[in-house]
């Protein structure tokens, strides 16, 4: 996880670049809701990460200590040092022959286990029910890439775990797998045509991941590469992008609550398990394929054809008033964020669990502020006055230092002055998505 946190102000550079990008050129890459939503995602998938990489790494290392081909047939452990070192003379560092030939092997081996992983969160139910966050925003963006599941890693560890039978290292299979989720960022983007035809050949690039992305029935389920486009021109998922995709989901999400977003799936096939008329009909909501329906339903849902011109998007309208309000306490939800990751290993787990509880219902009530739900003015008004009475409680208990309490006060106070008397724009009718 070290990789990737000491990655995110990286990913924010390249966000503010492409911002850039999208008003000097007039494209408009971004949404500031659509942008807060996909943010809010992997908010909520960081904070989670801290204790579902504990269960998928405690897995990986079980299996490692005791089904390990080494241990079955005396072969020699692999090798896991650093594959560099320093010198005195130009170029000014060495190569470690065998360290350098066991990282390769392993990031390629890892980027294998991720294309399987990633072809069957496509192609099982339950499994894209984990994955589906990632799709759900109907932009394609760089922040569109920080929008990652909170529960898809509970799955995912099984796909990696031949990793762990061959003996890698778990140092070495957390790193190599780091890196290939931080090169995945950078093809979150329309700011970036073709490249090379070398490239292009090889890698997953922007245009390759654009058409992973799109609902369009020519792109579905197609390049589902992490690094490497091998997998899927061998594989045979591959497919060139021609016009510009659609992005999003065949049957949209249309909301900004991050909660719903990783949950929404698991609802549904809930729903459908329970309406189920037989054991084969529950088995296949949840292990066959999305859309799966039984006959007497008229079977799988086929995908519809879908024009950039004619699709509309998800875009609720607010107050320009609420809009500043809801990114003022989204920065301040990121900035509580990076508070409890980098005290991750020194905040006490109850502590820990409290702060991101209260993160995440902070963003839910962002997402319906933007969302203009009716049931979001009593949900900020609470989360402010609970804001206010859990800070004087920490400061009459000597956890947070004074002039934090002041300034939390002050900030509930102007928070509620400025929320309140425009309260009354949040007026639609509609349930908490989260209790459909």
């Amino acid at each position: 996880m070290g990789i990737i946190l000491y990655s995110i102000p990286f990913f924010f550079l390249l966000i503010g670049m492409e911002l850039a990008y999208s008003a000097w050129s007039g494209k408009h890459l971004l949404r500031l809701n659509d942008s807060i939503s996909d943010l809010s995602c992997g908010i909520l998938s960081q904070i989670s990460g801290v204790f579902t990489k504990l269960f998928s790494i405690g897995i990986f290392i079980w299996i490692s200590e005791r089904w390990t081909l080494q241990g079955w047939f005396g072969l020699p452990a692999w090798p896991s040092g650093l594959p560099f070192f320093g010198t005195d003379a130009f170029p000014w560092f060495g190569v470690r022959g065998p360290d350098f030939v066991s990282w390769a092997l392993a990031f390629v081996l890892v980027d294998l286990a991720y294309y399987v992983s990633h072809r069957y969160a496509h192609e099982i139910n339950v499994l894209w029910a984990g994955h589906v966050v990632h799709h759900s925003s109907e932009e394609y963006n760089l922040a569109v890439a920080l929008r990652q599941s909170s529960l898809h890693g509970l799955f995912s560890w099984v796909f990696y775990a031949p990793l762990a039978v061959l003996g890698m290292p778990w140092q070495l299979f957390v790193a190599c797998n780091a890196l290939n989720l931080v090169y995945q960022f950078w093809i979150h983007t329309r700011a970036v045509g073709k490249l090379g035809r070398v490239a292009e050949y090889i890698l997953n690039t922007p245009s390759h991941h654009r058409v992973h992305h799109g609902v369009n029935p020519k792109y579905q389920d197609k390049n589902y590469a992490g690094v490497f486009i091998t997998w899927d021109r061998l594989f045979g998922t591959f497919v060139v992008e021609e016009e510009e995709p659609v992005y999003g989901l065949t049957h949209p999400l249309r909301s900004w609550n991050p909660l719903w977003a990783n949950v929404h799936v698991f609802w549904d096939i809930l729903k459908s398990v329970w309406k189920a008329d037989s054991w084969r009909e529950r088995w296949m909501y949840v292990f066959g394929p999305p859309g799966w329906r039984p006959g007497r339903l008229g079977g799988r849902v086929a995908p519809q054809e879908v024009r950039r011109e004619t699709f509309e998007r998800y875009d609720p309208k607010i107050p320009g008033a609420l809009a500043a309000y809801g990114l003022f306490h989204f920065v301040c939800a990121l900035s509580a964020t990076f508070i409890l990751l980098a005290g991750a290993t020194t905040i006490p787990m109850a502590q820990l669990a409290a702060g991101g509880f209260y993160v995440a219902i902070s963003l839910t009530s962002i997402g319906g502020i933007f969302e203009a739900e009716q049931w979001a003015a009593p949900l900020e008004t609470s989360r402010l006055v609970v804001l206010g009475a859990a800070t004087a409680v920490l400061w009459r208990a000597q956890m947070v230092p004074g002039w934090f309490a002041v300034l939390t006060a002050v900030a509930v106070v102007g928070s509620l002055a400025w929320f309140i008397p425009r309260r009354g724009y949040l007026t639609e009718n509609s349930p908490a998505p989260v209790m459909q």
